[in-house]
């Protein structure tokens, strides 16, 4: 029997971060879905039910500490895992509090990024 693949979804407004991440764990064998912005991201989030979200704290329209609250409260037992530009501490530490699995600064290093994603997701056994 085939495993369903856990899916990972990913919310950037830089087109290039999501291309990158997207291919980055389409080649780890995930299933990615994007979103730019945070209407897209919960719009997914409900219909998709991702195992995973990576989520960028700078999007328009809707701030990622927003878009965490809801997801959080949606379904809590998402991990989300954050992006932030360097030196965001005070961004961080209220992420965490809303339960953020971790972060990690950009320009990120992709290795570190695909460990952090093994480490939040589990294991699922069939």
């Amino acid at each position: 029997m085939m495993q369903a693949k856990q899916k990972i979804l990913i919310v950037d407004d830089q087109l290039g971060i999501r291309i990158l991440l997207n291919e980055i764990f389409e080649k780890e064998g995930y299933q990615t879905f994007q979103a730019a912005h945070g209407v897209n991201a919960l719009q997914i989030v409900k219909e998709e039910v991702p195992d995973l979200v990576i989520l960028d704290m700078k999007i328009p329209e809707m701030d990622g500490l927003e878009i965490l609250k809801r997801i959080k409260r949606d379904d809590p037992k998402i991990p989300v895992i954050i992006m932030t530009a360097y030196g965001e501490l005070s961004v961080i530490q209220e992420a965490i509090s809303l339960g953020a699995f971790t972060h990690f600064a950009k320009p990120f290093d992709i290795d570190e990024v695909i460990a952090t994603v093994k480490q939040a997701l589990p294991i699922e056994m069939n």
